[in-house]
């Protein structure tokens, strides 16, 4: 009697588990798509209602790749809005013309030759930075290469150089500035991806890798400062279908309505006002997004 007794308080006890773990799942579950519901509510109403653009005057900007193509026209937009804008790129011509450029137009400007595929070169021009302009607020990673061979065709050393500025360059460069942007709690880390980082594309095994770790690493990056509370430290990641910069030289696209080939002043607008504005993705053309629904 007493054995039948503790089989049934047994069965009981494991009746009870079940009914609350499946109690608790159906929680989880409800809380879930109620999350999933309102960012999507939320999203929709900042589509119509935009919040406010920032005010970055005096603010100090350190952007690579700013000697050419997206890099020069960003780093003159963000001096116009009162930033002073701290040019850097391999090729120190092309970066003191960008330099020299906003500071014809009146605005502030200063440049460092560096080396985006070193590490070594990044923390050198990170601690002159330091010392000579101050802590860099708003992290601008835009600097990149694209070898645009198929997989095979590609040499191995242009793969590693393509993995080293367009990916590992973000962890150096972020390494270097972010520290003073979490003990101030202000701050702002913009990753210059691409929708290749969603996308794989035929001939761009080694781009697409590179920067499908980029939009790896801001996304993780976006967690992790969410996790620390520091709200006042945005992080953005832009995504642009393909630009006329001549980086592309000849590509095509099949859907010149939906996905047309984008103007670089355009293009760099959209960019500066979704920093403004703290956005933390941006897609260019917006469709790309329906786009990867479908994908997902």
């Amino acid at each position: 009697m007493h054995h039948h007794k503790s089989k049934l308080l047994k069965r009981r006890g494991q009746r009870v588990r079940t009914s609350l773990q499946m109690a608790s799942l159906i929680l989880e579950t409800l809380s879930v798509i109620a999350i999933v519901i309102w960012q999507i509510l939320k999203s929709f109403v900042r589509i119509f209602f935009p919040p406010p653009r920032k005010d970055i005057n005096g603010e100090i900007v350190f952007l690579t790749g700013a000697g050419s193509g997206l890099g020069r026209l960003m780093a003159v937009k963000f001096a116009k809005l009162g930033a002073t804008v701290v040019c850097a790129d391999i090729n120190q011509a092309a970066n003191d013309e960008t330099v020299k450029e906003i500071q014809d137009l009146g605005f502030k400007a200063c440049g460092y030759k560096c080396d985006c595929s070193s590490r070594e070169d990044i923390y050198r021009v990170a601690d002159l930075v330091k010392k000579e302009v101050g802590d860099v607020t708003m992290l601008i990673n835009n600097a990149g290469i694209v070898s645009g061979k198929k997989f095979l065709d590609t040499e191995d050393w242009m793969i590693q150089k393509t993995m080293e500025v367009n990916t590992m360059a973000h962890f150096w460069t972020t390494k270097a500035f972010l520290p003073s942007m979490i003990e101030k709690n202000h701050g702002h880390v913009v990753t210059i991806a691409s929708s290749a980082g969603f996308f794989g594309v035929s001939g761009l095994c080694d781009y697409c890798a590179s920067k499908f770790a980029a939009v790896g690493i801001d996304e993780s990056l976006f967690m992790e400062l969410g996790a620390l509370k520091k709200d006042g430290v945005h992080t953005t990641v832009v995504c642009p279908y393909f630009i006329n910069t001549g980086m592309f030289d000849g590509v095509k696209t099949r859907f010149p309505l939906l996905l047309p080939i984008l103007e670089p002043d355009w293009a760099t607008d959209q960019m500066v006002d979704a920093v403004l504005r703290n956005k933390a993705l941006l897609f260019l053309p917006r469709i790309l997004s329906l786009v990867l629904w479908l994908k997902r």
